[in-house]
Order: structure tokens, then sequence, then C-alpha cells
């Protein structure tokens, strides 16, 4: 099989860039897999595919910038030229912009590939019907959103031209299933990007990191996190750092530098920037909490997946898709209210208080990272593909039922 992946990829600052990076490190390695086609965005610095030498062949065509009005004829025009025998997207909303046509245009791809034949497969990592606007960053003002309502729903019927639409939560496919009548659509969990050997468990010498992960200025807002910090040194004697890993949301250019500057008087406060890649397992590493300052959410969280695959307890909202996803794949971790330091501040003192408490969130956790590998989760897309081809070689249309039924016979 010679397998398209449409995805932005690192060094890329565009969403779902980690994530890209795990399907082509594991894709690599399924046997049934040939040669890997990463169809990406333009970036300054080589794309890292810095694996070990197993795997397949990796060609690689940069070819798309967020924004760009022409993505989906350069798209199309690659797809057309190296003539791959599968396409896999990685998607979300404002894959390709965060402007409405460069976003529109770009999400008609898997139109484009149906209609020339190829078996395509859409990941959908958020649905905009589960997406709030305003925290999100995208418009606060409500005849713009209705507005885009009614686009998402031409732009979500696009994307419903895929052989299968994969989505992560199971809230998802219930809701494309009754709202746009569609048996295409598969649950296919997330995936946990890494399973490392099982962690001891025990923090570094020194001050306890409390440390929040991804980009931030929209709906992951740091403010809160800071302020609860202030909060428990008020009233306790613990020795904390603030690490505040990542960079600004596309969103909201400056905003990290602007919270710099509002907290500078705080001790211990400590900004990373970019994280490479092989940096990952070391902040992860040094952290006691994890924590997510979410006043919303926009999919499955590839954070709480990795914080499980390191073996961290973790601080999350009370909120939409992360409760969704804690229950459905038995993750545990200390509750809080999202607009609440106050409450923020009791659930990281009440893991960082009780040492076996933080280590069995972190136990819970890194049974349900190693529950569902990535590894798996590629495993998955290969057998939908292995019967998508089957079906268009025989001439079949299959809905997902259907496909799920194969796989199991």
């Amino acid at each position: 099989m010679k397998l398209a992946i449409v995805t932005a990829y690192p060094p890329s600052k565009v969403t779902l860039t980690e994530y890209g990076y795990h399907l082509v490190k594991h894709f690599r390695l399924q046997k049934e897999v040939t040669e890997i086609i990463l169809i990406t965005d333009k970036t300054d610095g080589e794309k890292d595919l810095n694996f070990n030498e197993d795997g397949c062949k990796i060609t690689v065509k940069e070819c798309w910038s967020f924004n760009d009005y022409t993505n989906l004829f350069k798209i199309n025009r690659v797809i057309t030229e190296t003539k791959p025998d599968a396409v896999l997207f990685n998607l979300q909303f404002l894959k390709f912009g965060d402007k409405k046509i460069p976003a529109a245009l770009g999400l008609m791809l898997p139109l484009m590939c149906k209609l020339k034949g190829i078996p395509t497969i859409s990941l959908l990592h958020n649905i905009l019907e589960q997406v709030d606007l305003e925290n999100a960053g995208i418009t606060s003002n409500k005849l713009m959103q209705k507005v885009y309502g009614t686009i998402g729903n031409m732009l979500t019927r696009f994307v419903l031209a895929s052989d299968v639409v994969a989505v992560t939560i199971s809230k998802y496919q219930t809701i494309l299933e009754d709202k746009y009548v569609s048996r295409n659509v598969a649950l296919i969990p997330h995936g946990s990007f890494e399973t490392p050997p099982e962690p001891v468990y025990r923090l570094p010498i020194g001050p306890k990191k409390v440390m929040a992960f991804g980009k931030f200025g929209t709906y992951k807002k740091v403010e809160i996190m800071i302020e609860a910090i202030e909060l428990i040194r008020k009233r306790s004697n613990e020795d904390i750092e603030i690490v505040i890993a990542g960079t600004d949301s596309p969103n909201t250019p400056g905003y990290l530098a602007g919270i710099k500057k509002k907290y500078a008087y705080v001790e211990q406060l400590h900004f990373t920037g970019y994280v490479a890649e092989e940096d990952v397992p070391v902040i992860f590493g040094e952290s006691a909490v994890v924590v997510f300052p979410y006043t919303s959410t926009t999919g499955s969280s590839g954070v709480l997946h990795q914080a499980g695959s390191y073996g961290k307890a973790v601080a999350l909202p009370d909120l939409g898709d992360l409760s969704i996803l804690v229950k459905e794949e038995g993750y545990k971790g200390e509750f809080f209210e999202p607009e609440s330091a106050e409450s923020l501040a009791d659930a990281i003192e009440n893991i960082l208080a009780h040492d076996s408490y933080r280590i069995y969130l972190a136990k819970a956790n890194y049974r349900a990272a190693c529950s569902l590998p990535m590894s798996d989760i590629t495993k998955m897309y290969v057998e939908y593909f292995k019967v998508l081809q089957i079906a268009k070689f025989k001439g079949f249309i299959l809905d997902v039922p259907t496909i799920e039924k194969e796989l199991t016979v």
C-alpha cells in the first residue's frame, strides 16, 4: 500500500502537527505500507524524520501553507502526480487556515479524492457542533456564529464524502450519524503517542513542577494556573515551579509575551517556548502534575494521552470532551471548575499533598495510555484501507457497519 498522509508536520506550528508526526512514525512500521507520501505544509526547517532505519520509504512533498487560497489545487496536484493507493487526511476545521475561504477549500479535498476513486479516510479531530466559537478564538459575534454554523454544515458534508470519517469520541459519531444521516463514521480512538517503559513515579529532587503543555491563548489560558499556584503558596510551604511549555495559538499571537509581562513578579515561573519532539519526554518526566487550564474543549486531547504515556497525575476541568474521554478510556485526575483559580488550587494541592494519591493517578493514566498505543491505532486504519481497496476492486460501495462486519470475519 502506497499511503498518502495529508497533515501538518514538525517543525510546523500548524494545528495537529504532533499527531501527524506520530501517525507517520507508526504507519511506517505497518508491514502493509510500502511507501508513505507525506503531503505537508512548507516550513523553514527540515521535516523531523529522525526515526531509526526500520520501516518503509517516506517521500516528503511540502506543497501547502496555512491560509493559502491555492492549497486545494496544490495538494490535489501532488496526489495526482504521486498516485497513492490510499489517502489519510489528518483534519480539524481550521487545518488549512483560520480564514473562511482557505479553510473551506482545504476541506473539499476528501471529496476530490473520492471522485478520483482513491480509498480515502478523513480523521476529524473536532466537529463544529461541539466547538465553542467564542472560546476557541474564532468569533464572539452571535450572527457570525450562526454563519459559521451554516458554513460548518456544508464543510462537514464535504468531509463526509470520504469513504470513512474517523472520529475519536463516541459523541461525535452519534452527532454525525444522527444529524447528517451518515453511515460512514467510524470510532477510532485517539491513541497514545508513546508507551515508554513504566516510570518509577518518583519526582526529581527540587521544586515540584506543575506544567501546562500546548498552544495557548484561545481556550487554553494559563492565568488561572499561575493564580492557583500563587494561592497554594500563600497557604502552604510547597516548593512549586510553574512550567508553561509551548507557544501561542496561531489565533492569539503575542499572548504568552503578555503573560510574561503581566506576571513578571511571580517567582519560579518558567516559559519553555516551542518544545522539540526529542525534549517532550524530559518536560513530562520532570513534572509532578500536568494541568489543563482550558475553558472549553475542541476534541480529544493529545496532551492527556501524553501525560498518561509518561505516567503523570493530571488536573483537568470537568467539561465537554475531556470528561467523555476520561470515562471512555479510563484516565483519572482531579477535576476543577474551569473558571475558578480557587478550585484549581484545591485540585493541584490535593495531588501534591498526598504522594500516594499522585502515584495512584499516575499509574491509572499509564495503564489507560498503554491500552491504546498508536501502533494499534494505525493498524486499525490499515485494516479499514484494506477492505476499502478490495471493495474498490470489486466495484462495491461499503458503509462503516459493513466494513466493520468484514473486519470481524
